[in-house]
Formats: C-alpha cells, structure tokens, sequence
C-alpha cells in the first residue's frame, strides 16, 4: 500500500481546490448556482460504502454474510457518482445551465471525487491479523 506524505497531501489538496474552482466557477460565470448540486453529491458518495463496511460481518471466516450490506453500499456510491455525473448533463439538455458550465462542472466534479477517492486510498489502515 502507497504511504502517504507531504507531497502528496499537498498535490491532492491542489487537486481539489482545483476541483472547487472549476464548480464554483461554472456557477459564477453563467449566473446559474445549480451545478453546485454536483458537490453535495461527490462529497456524499462515499458515505454509503463506509456506513455498510462498519455494518458488514467483521467474521473472515464466512465472507457470504456480509456481502450484501457491502454491496448495497457499493450500489448507493456508484448511484450517487453517476447522478453527479448527469445531473449536469440533464441541467444542461434542458436549458437551466450552458454547455459550458456543464463541462466546467463535470470536470471539476471528477476532480473532486478522483480526490477523496485519492485520499481513501493513501490513508487506508492496514488490518494486521
């Protein structure tokens, strides 16, 4: 598994400023504040896999007693991950924002989740058995 250091807190750290930047100003630029329903939704992905791994069976034993709490957990993140890839998409298919803000916020929007993705990644513990 990576460690993680100083540099790499700060690239990822520049990473999803960068992020915020490109949703924040595909609001600010076109006048339309919806596109920040895209962060709401990036920064709740990964609830649901952290609520159902603490729900799972810690037992190693029998790996068929927790898989469904897991894979519902998994469910809910992939659902919220593609609604913040298409809510800005549909708000843009309908006219509520410009093609532009719609790239703006997608962009930023996969910066954002790539990040904390990132940040779960360099920061797991390791189980020692």
């Amino acid at each position: 598994m990576p460690q993680a250091g100083l540099k790499t807190i700060i690239a990822l750290s520049f990473v999803l400023a960068v992020g915020f930047l490109l949703v924040i100003l595909s609001c600010a630029l076109w006048h339309a504040y919806y596109p920040l329903l895209v962060v709401a939704t990036y920064v709740l992905a990964p609830v649901p896999n952290w609520i159902c791994s603490h729900c799972a069976n810690p037992d190693d034993f029998v790996e068929s007693s927790g898989a469904a709490v897991l894979d519902l957990g998994r469910f809910c993140t992939g659902f919220l991950v593609v609604m913040g890839l298409a809510l800005p998409m549909i708000l843009a298919h309908s006219g509520i924002i410009e093609v532009p803000a719609m790239i703006m916020s997608v962009i930023g929007g996969l910066l954002i989740y790539g990040t904390i993705i990132s940040f779960a990644m360099f920061f797991q513990e390791e189980q020692e058995f």
